[in-house]
């Protein structure tokens, strides 16, 4: 074990991902001093937040030993999602007791390139069972934490990731989405969180997840190292289902170009006709005063979308995905997946998905497919399409409650984020931005949508907010 002193670790904590790999680059500290300074920063403040579940310090200590130094974020600590990426001996969970002693055998396609960018894994991060669930409390790691305020939830699924990212456990974390699972905690918790175009970050080994609606990435506290994560794992494989452009430069290039007269929409009308908080509105509205400030073009344009419906196909869809998951990791298990082996919600999930016929599935596939390319035709003219994150502040603990057993009633709770998942559907990139606070103190996101295969955009607007209305400086009162 390395010695490390406060003032190294109050370095460690400042800093964003690419500021540490500059600093192992320069020989200013040394990777395994800054796996050290994680440990002493997750060791502090976890007890209180429960953000890391798995504790790999000592993977974290021999990959250190390795790092290639040259690489863009050499010897950043790093925290995957304990969601479905596969790290080869680190546990391979899923947050359920079904898989409680599941290990991975093998590193994912993406996990390679996570290796690549010089991260070292030090823990996984809390995520509800499975991934069904925009609050992140599941019954076999308990409840993370907020750190903002603990009566509140940190959002799902990645709520760990977003937990330890805002209280500066780490400066990057692995995150996933599925309808709004990046950008929904990334709201709850202050932080940034890209869901990028579909096909953008290939699945492999998997070929495809819940037909496109699946997508990983991280969240990120700077704008740059979120663009400089997507240069390190974006790609896609010969044979992937999926294949977005690729710009001609990196994305970090391309996030610091300042964008010209740019036509953008935006709505605060949620497409299911339900209320919009009015803190949440207000953000959203002087986000739009600043843009049209810097000379964009800004116009209000609700979305004709029946988000109830698309809501009820889409999650009919994935429940014979989940089903289907199920039934594959039983050869890994031994034994099939039971009533007791799973939460409520989660066994209702399996259910409906096992009583849905194949020609019903095909058809909600082919209706998803049919919505998501009526979404973007109706975004069609705009550069970059503004909304809330979510439609109403982060709920209390317990909201989201996957001890229920009525399923439809538990995805009706959902509605706060309606504006997520039908970019689930488009593809198109989406990216919560921490533009606000509201008058008790509780981050506000604001949504940033861009065409399908245009992070580039995104991100460059992304930064220029970033710029016009700083979020550096707000800090949770639970932060190292």
């Amino acid at each position: 074990m390395t010695n490390i002193t406060e003032s190294l670790v109050r370095e460690y904590v400042e800093a964003d991902g690419l500021a540490l790999g500059e600093m192992v680059r320069n020989g200013d500290v040394s990777p395994d001093e800054l796996v050290e300074a994680a440990i002493v920063t997750i060791e502090k403040l976890n007890p209180e937040l429960n953000a890391v579940i798995h504790k790999l310090y000592d993977m974290g200590r021999d990959a250190a030993t390795s790092v290639d130094r040259d690489a863009p974020f050499a010897g950043v600590p790093y925290l995957l999602k304990e969601l479905a990426t596969a790290w080869k001996g680190a546990p391979n969970t899923n947050s359920s007791a079904y898989l409680k002693d599941v290990v991975a055998d093998a590193d994912a396609e993406v996990v390679t390139r996570i290796k690549k960018a010089g991260f070292v894994l030090v823990g996984k991060s809390n995520a509800p069972e499975n991934g069904w669930s925009i609050s992140t409390e599941p019954t076999l790691y308990g409840p993370t934490v907020n750190p903002w305020r603990a009566d509140v939830t940190a959002g799902g699924s990645s709520g760990g990731s977003c937990a330890a990212v805002a209280s500066h456990m780490v400066p990057i974390a692995e995150s996933s989405d599925a309808a709004g699972s990046i950008r929904v905690p990334a709201s709850c918790c202050g932080v940034l969180g890209l869901k990028p175009s579909r096909g953008r970050v290939t699945m492999a080994p998997q070929a495809d997840v819940w037909h496109g609606g699946a997508y990983f990435l991280c969240n990120s506290r700077t704008v740059r190292d979120t663009a400089a994560y997507l240069d390190a794992v974006a790609g896609f494989l010969p044979g992937d289902p999926y294949t977005p452009p690729v710009p001609e430069s990196s994305w970090l290039d391309l996030s610091v170009r300042t964008p010209k007269a740019l036509r953008i929409g935006y709505s605060v009308t949620p497409p299911d006709g339900r209320p919009i908080d009015p803190e949440v509105k207000a953000v959203v509205l002087n986000t739009v005063r600043v843009l049209e400030g810097m000379g964009h073009i800004v116009e209000e344009h609700d979305m004709p979308l029946d988000a109830d419906e698309a809501w009820k196909t889409y999650t009919d869809m994935s429940c014979v995905q989940t089903a289907a998951i199920f039934e594959w990791l039983s050869a890994v298990v031994g034994r099939p997946v039971t009533k007791d082996d799973v939460e409520p919600i989660t066994w209702a999930v399996i259910e409906r998905g096992q009583a849905t016929s194949g020609i019903r599935h095909i058809s909600d596939v082919e209706a998803v497919r049919q919505i998501g390319r009526q979404i973007t035709a109706d975004l069609v003219d705009y550069d970059v399409f503004l909304t809330p994150s979510l439609t109403q502040l982060p709920r209390p603990v317990g909201y989201y409650d996957m001890s229920a057993t009525d399923l439809d009633a538990y995805n009706a709770k959902w509605s706060d984020a309606v504006f997520q998942f039908p970019f689930n559907m488009s593809g198109q990139p989406a990216m919560s931005l921490p533009l606000g606070q509201s008058k008790s103190g509780l981050p506000i996101g604001v949504q940033a949508v861009g065409r399908y295969g245009d992070e580039a955009t995104v991100l460059a607007l992304a930064t220029v907010l970033e710029q016009a209305m700083p979020w550096a400086g707000r800090r949770p009162p639970v932060c190292a």
